[in-house]
């Protein structure tokens, strides 16, 4: 039986066995109606959607494949000379040692000449991380080089407040599903208005990702959110950067 991947294969640069690409969705500031960032989606070479490419990620090429998304949304964002930040999904049950599996990613900004003060390094909170010591770890090493943290889909996974007791990254991305129909839902607005709240008063910016709707946009607009992201102002662009559009 094949030996579990680890860290020699990131050191030698151990490819994997199919080929990726990337989309690219806008991240946008409302009230300065500007982009904030690109974030960075994974996609088959042709096109195919994530999921496609995720149904064929396995314990063995998980190392392979976090490490080639890095490295490709590096590759495309400076092709396409990506305005403003550029954010970038990771695994953390990918990565054994954080000053490690970063090493890439250093070597791939500077041959792609893509400044790291730019760089978002995004985790969703939806993949179980059994440990959230190494999570903080992981995002603090991460920090300490000089790259924005986030959390995604916050409010929906396994971290939620463990983690931001530990640890307050720069940005989280409220959950869709908190998000979808607030306009109408009366605990949903409570339960962001909370999460809001506490944002604040830890420095946290917040980003209503899976905007669909001009009511939900002026719903979560009214309570202070200022970053957004989702279909009403653009859907993922398969190796451009799609069309903005500003309700």
């Amino acid at each position: 039986m094949r030996a579990t991947p680890g860290c020699s294969d990131c050191r030698d640069g151990k490819g994997l066995e199919f080929p990726i690409s990337m989309a690219f969705q806008p991240i946008v500031n409302l009230d300065t109606r500007q982009i904030f960032a690109h974030e960075a989606l994974v996609r088959g070479s042709n096109g195919e959607s994530a999921g496609h490419v995720l149904a064929q990620i396995n314990a063995e090429n998980r190392y392979a494949f976090d490490q080639s998304c890095r490295i490709k949304a590096l590759e495309w964002a400076a092709k396409l000379q990506v305005p403003g930040m550029v954010s970038i999904n990771f695994m953390p049950n990918a990565v054994y040692r954080a000053e490690t599996c970063i090493r890439a990613t250093l070597e791939a900004a500077q041959r792609f000449n893509f400044p790291l003060e730019r760089i978002i390094f995004e985790v969703t909170e939806q993949e179980q991380v059994l440990d959230i010591d190494h999570l903080s770890g992981i995002l603090k090493a991460y920090r300490k080089q000089g790259f924005m943290t986030a959390i995604d889909d916050f409010g929906s996974g396994y971290a939620g407040l463990n983690l931001l007791a530990d640890f307050q990254p720069d940005l989280i991305k409220l959950d869709m599903e908190l998000i979808r129909g607030i306009d109408q839902d009366s605990v949903r607005q409570i339960l962001v208005e909370a999460t809001l709240q506490m944002c604040r008063k830890l420095k946290i910016q917040v980003i209503a990702e899976g905007i669909e709707t001009s009511a939900e946009l002026q719903t979560l607009s009214a309570m202070g959110v200022e970053l957004f992201q989702g279909y009403l102002f653009a859907k993922p662009g398969f190796e451009t950067l799609p069309t903005l559009h500003f309700p």
